[in-house]
């Protein structure tokens, strides 16, 4: 591969920056081996465990510096990601319980669990961005290459729709307003396909970084965070009372593509996914998966035993849809933290294979 006049001319004096630090740190490691004098400079500070690093490589480091930024995500992110996507998912149970002919008193409450949803989603964001005009910059313009831009105007369209479809739904009911199908109709499919963006997009924008655990993951943390929204959807229906056998039939899928996701991540070992199998951020995936996947998954299979509407099915089925939820949770905390883990890790970074470089005796002597 080619490389064109200016970058040679900028990996050249790269090289020689490199060579005269690892010169520079070599003689001061010298000075300090045979000095036999008390290595104290004039602010008081001794510098006997002064350890100059050469280079940096994975082995030692970005020269005992971080070399990726930790994210500063606080604890209103995986509160955000866990209630957007649950809102998200509601809308789209509503929309399909509608043309599917479903209850509709569980039409009625996924379309307010959206709204619920979609009412909390910016004030948690806001809190995290830390000033409401940082969430209003981000709606100045429209970036489809930007997933924070994308996000940002799902968000409050899916807020707009979804409190539109809850009320509308609302006053028909209380037969304050005359039924007009198109408003909430229209109101329904817009809530419906934005939700379906604000259940998936979380998850791409946080792969859409450098953090070397989510970068890998970046194919699979969409559907991981779609399908716990879907799943915690079907659990809070549930658990207002709702025992259609079809919200059962949902949660088992859901279920299944949870288990299969949890033994993806702990089968698929990389050294840029080690956050998720080592220390706590990788016990704390472990249970995660373990709430979400298996124990709802035999939850939702032993209730088939019984009649859907029987007392033990419904003791089952509530049992299943808190363990999801849990679940579901823990796991936006599990992916936000394996991120912090892996940006303190400088080894995968250094790995990477970079561009070819020009041999160092190419390098031009300064005059």
């Amino acid at each position: 591969m080619s490389i064109s006049p200016e970058r040679e001319t900028r990996e050249l004096r790269l090289q020689q920056i490199r060579r005269e630090a690892e010169l520079r740190a070599t003689s001061i490691s010298k000075l300090l081996s045979t000095s036999q004098v008390d290595k104290r400079p004039s602010n008081g500070h001794a510098l006997q465990d002064f350890e100059p690093a050469a280079y940096a490589s994975a082995q030692t480091g970005y020269y005992g510096m971080p070399l990726l930024k930790t994210p500063s995500w606080t604890w209103e992110v995986p509160i955000y990601l866990f209630v957007g996507g649950a809102a998200g998912a509601s809308a789209m149970l509503a929309s399909v319980g509608k043309l599917t002919g479903a209850d509709r008193d569980m039409i009625r409450d996924a379309r307010w669990l959206a709204a619920i949803g979609a009412a909390l989603s910016p004030p948690l964001l806001i809190s995290d961005l830390g000033f409401p005009k940082r969430f209003l910059n981000m709606l100045r313009v429209f970036k489809v290459q930007s997933p924070m831009s994308v996000g940002s105007w799902t968000l409050v369209s899916f807020s707009s729709a979804a409190a539109a479809s809850a009320v509308l739904t609302e006053l028909e009911r209380r037969r304050v307003l005359p039924r007009i199908p198109v408003l909430t109709d229209v109101a329904e499919i817009g809530a419906a396909l934005t939700g379906l963006v604000l259940a998936t997009y979380t998850g791409v924008l946080v792969g859409a970084t450098a953090i070397p655990v989510w970068n890998a993951k970046v194919s699979l943390i969409p559907i991981h965070f779609a399908t716990s929204g879907l799943s915690t959807a079907v659990s809070v229906l549930e658990l207002r009372g709702h025992t259609s056998s079809a919200l059962n039939k949902i949660g088992i899928g859901a279920t299944v593509v949870e288990t299969a996701i949890g033994a993806s991540l702990e089968l698929g070992k990389k050294p840029a996914t080690e956050p998720l199998h080592h220390g706590p951020t990788g016990w704390t995936m472990r249970v995660a998966g373990l709430l979400s996947g298996p124990v709802p998954l035999a939850l939702r299979l032993l209730s088939l035993t019984s009649s859907s509407r029987s007392a033990r099915s419904v003791k089952l089925r509530k049992a299943a849809a808190i363990s999801s939820i849990a679940g579901s949770l823990i796991t936006r905390w599990a992916w936000v933290y394996a991120g912090r883990a892996s940006s303190k890790d400088p080894k995968v970074p250094l790995q990477l294979p970079g561009p070819p470089r020009p041999d160092a005796t190419q390098i031009p002597q300064d005059k």
